[in-house]
């Protein structure tokens, strides 16, 4: 009987479980979204200036090998997809306000959330496979007078950059987006069964 009693004492002298304030958890999402969005907005504005300069050197460039016109044809409409891509996200994340309808903006992000890990996951390998095909078709003309070694550098530096991005920085990268989305729809529902 004492051991019952030092258990309900210890276990009514457990502290409450805080609620999140309202408040506090609205601004916190906010503050996230806005970083992410903040950076998918910088990504279309370099995409879309890197985009319009290859579309610039594919037009007013005169190249003696189709090849090099090839490569930078399949580099533009890789970005122009990725483009895509971006801004389709960018627009799921700034649809809806989240003061106006907490639920509905909770099952956007996690649409979003869904739609991103699906479309990423195999979208990110065929970029790289296409923007390497098109570097390596306009490397073709580029590196004609080059010699064997400049030749072997540039291939080489390009597919160490390309496995680096695909294997190290992409991985961290969609991993840290994936853990402030999570964190943010946790501290939605919590707030969520607070209400219901």
């Amino acid at each position: 009987m004492k051991d019952f009693d030092h258990l309900m004492s210890v276990w009514q002298g457990q502290p409450k479980q805080d609620h999140p304030s309202v408040d506090e958890v609205l601004k916190q999402v906010k503050k996230d979204i806005r970083a992410i969005t903040s950076r998918m907005y910088w990504a279309i504005v370099t995409m879309t200036a890197t985009m319009i300069g290859a579309f610039i050197l594919m037009f007013f460039m005169a190249f003696k090998s189709p090849a090099t016109t090839i490569g930078i044809f399949i580099i533009v409409i890789t970005i122009a997809l990725y483009l895509y891509m971006i801004v389709k996200h960018y627009h799921m994340l700034n649809k809806r306000d989240l003061t106006q309808n907490p639920t509905d903006y909770l099952d956007s992000l996690k649409e979003y959330q869904k739609n991103r890990t699906k479309v990423v996951g195999w979208f990110y390998y065929i970029y790289i496979l296409l923007l390497s095909a098109g570097l390596g078709l306009y490397f073709i003309e580029i590196l004609e007078n080059a010699s064997l070694y400049f030749k072997l550098a540039t291939y080489g530096f390009t597919f160490i950059w390309f496995m680096f991005t695909t294997f190290y920085i992409k991985p961290r990268m969609f991993k840290n987006e994936e853990e402030k989305l999570n964190l943010m729809i946790d501290r939605l529902e919590r707030l969520q069964e607070q209400f219901d």
